[in-house]
C-alpha cells in the first residue's frame, strides 16, 4: 500500500484558513528566487507545480493566494500521520513528510481485506487530521505508487495481482521508475512509447539503448519489483541550504548563513540521535557553477558550532572567490548513532561547552517553540529609530524640565 497526502502543505495551511478552501493557493516564499513547495489542485489547473519558480507560478496564476510555509507545523502533522500508519502495521517505510509504503499482509486478519484497510486509513486521516489522502494498493511497491498517483486527489485504487500486467501496459513509458525526460527521448527514437512497448522489446535491445537501466525497466514493465517495505530508513546525510535573494560577496553574510544552517542541521541530528563524521560545504556562484568541499572530522559531532567552524574553514580554504555567491549550503554526512558514543573533548573544553549550551537551547525550544531562542548573531538587528523631534513648547511636553513626558 502507498499512502500519499493530497497537497499536504496547502492542506495544513487551510486548516487555519478555511476561507481559502476552493481557491487557488500556493505555499512558498515570496522572495525573487523562491520556489513553489505545494499548490492546491485549483492552482494546478493553471499549470502551477511543486519546485516551479514562484515568479513563474504567479504569472500563470495571478489570482492565487501565496502563503508562507511553516515547517515545524508540517513536521507535527507528519508525526501524527505516521502514528496512524503504525497503528495499522509496524511495517511502515516513510518516504517523506506526507507519504509512506505500508506492508499490510499481516494486518488483514485483524482489520479486513486491503480495500477495507485503505478506506480505514483514509477515514482516520480525515477524522483525526482534517485532510485527505490517496491510497494505492497492489502486489508490489512500484505498482502501488502508480496507483496512488492515478487516483489523486482523495481516491483509492486497488490493482489486483492478476491484473498487474494489464494495468501497467496501458500506461505511458514515463510511468516506469528510472525513465526521465532524456531516457524517454532515447526510447521514443526507436518507437518505444508505452510500458507495453518496453515489455515487448528484447532485454538485449534495452541494454544497448539504456545500459544497466535497461534490465531494470524491463522487469518493471512486467510488474516485477521484489523490494520489500523497509521500516527503518536511516538518513544518509542531514543538511540545509539557502538561495539568496541577491548574490552575495560579503564574508560576514556568508558566515552568518552558515551558522544558521549549522544550527538547523544540528537540531535535526540531535533529534534523530545521530552524529556526523564528516561535513560538506556547497557553494553555487552567480553563473550557476556549483562546487562542494568535504572534510572528515577527528571525532563524530552533533554540535552546530563544530559544524559551523568546519564549513567556515572549508569556505576560507577556497581562497578568493571569482564571483558572488547565489547559494550556500552544508551537509552532515557519515552519520552514526550517538547512543553510547564517547565524545573526545578538546583540551580547552570548547566542544563540551558548546554542546551543553546547545542542549539547553534544545530544551528551551522544545518547551516554548522551535527557534524561540537562537544565537545572538542570528537575530536580525532592529531598524534604528529616528531621533525624536524636540518639543517646541516651553519645558517640553510635560511642562517642566527634567520630567518624563506622559
Amino acid at each position: 500500500m502507498h499512502v500519499d497526502m493530497d497537497a499536504f502543505y496547502v492542506s495544513v495551511e487551510l486548516l487555519k484558513r478555511p476561507d481559502l478552501i476552493g481557491r487557488p493557493v500556493i505555499v512558498g516564499g515570496l522572495g525573487g528566487r523562491s520556489v513553489v513547495l505545494s499548490a492546491s489542485y485549483e492552482a494546478r489547473r493553471y499549470g502551477v507545480r511543486s519546485a516551479m519558480p514562484m515568479a513563474v507560478a504567479r504569472r500563470q496564476c495571478p489570482q492565487a493566494v501565496v502563503l508562507e510555509p511553516h515547517q515545524d507545523v508540517y513536521r507535527t502533522f507528519s508525526g501524527q500521520l505516521m502514528q496512524i500508519f503504525e497503528s495499522i502495521t509496524p511495517l511502515v517505510e516513510q518516504l517523506s513528510v506526507d507519504e509512506a509504503f505500508l506492508d499490510i499482509a499481516g494486518s488483514m486478519r485483524r482489520l479486513g481485506p486491503p480495500r477495507v484497510i485503505g478506506e480505514l486509513i483514509r477515514k482516520r486521516v480525515a477524522d483525526e487530521l482534517g485532510m485527505t489522502a490517496s491510497v494505492g494498493i497492489a502486489a508490489t511497491k512500484f505498482v502501488a505508487k502508480i496507483a496512488s498517483t492515478r487516483c489523486k486527489p482523495n481516491g483509492l485504487l486497488l490493482v489486483p495481482k492478476e491484473q498487474t500486467v494489464d494495468f501497467l501496459h496501458t500506461l505511458d513509458v514515463s510511468a516506469l521508475w528510472g525513465v526521465g525526460a532524456k531516457t524517454r527521448e532515447v526510447m521514443a527514437r526507436v518507437g518505444i512509447a508505452t510500458v507495453a512497448d518496453v515489455a515487448n522489446t528484447p532485454p538485449t535491445v534495452l541494454r544497448r539503448l539504456l545500459g544497466a537501466v535497461g534490465d531494470h525497466v524491463y522487469e518493471l514493465s512486467w510488474g516485477r519489483d521484489p523490494r520489500a517495505v523497509t521500516p527503518v530508513r536511516r538518513e544518509k546525510s542531514i543538511g540545509a541550504e539557502e538561495t539568496f535573494a541577491s548574490d552575495v560577496s560579503d564574508d560576514d553574510i556568508l558566515h552568518t548563513e552558515l551558522l544558521r544552517l549549522a544550527h538547523r542541521s544540528a537540531v535535526r541530528l540531535r533529534a534523530a540521535g545521530l552524529q556526523c563524521r564528516s561535513v560538506s560545504l556547497k557553494l553555487r556562484y552567480a553563473d550557476f557553477t556549483t562546487l562542494t568541499r568535504t572534510r572528515t572530522l577527528p571525532e563524530p559531532v552533533d554540535s552546530a558550532q563544530m559544524i559551523y567552524e568546519t564549513t567556515k574553514g572549508l569556505l576560507a580554504a577556497l581562497g578568493p572567490r571569482p564571483q558572488s555567491v547565489r547559494l550556500i549550503g552544508l551537509r552532515a554526512e557519515q552519520l552514526e548513532s550517538a547512543e553510547g558514543a564517547a565524545m573526545q573533548l578538546t583540551l580547552d573544553g570548547r566542544e563540551d561547552s558548546w554542546r551543553s549550551a546547545e542542549d539547553a537551547l534544545d530544551r528551551i525550544n522544545q518547551r516554548f517553540g522551535e527557534l524561540g531562542v537562537v544565537p545572538a548573531r542570528l537575530i536580525a538587528p532592529s531598524p534604528r529609530k529616528p531621533p525624536a523631534e524636540p518639543d517646541p513648547s516651553p519645558g517640553g511636553a510635560s511642562g517642566g524640565p527634567g520630567q518624563r513626558p506622559g
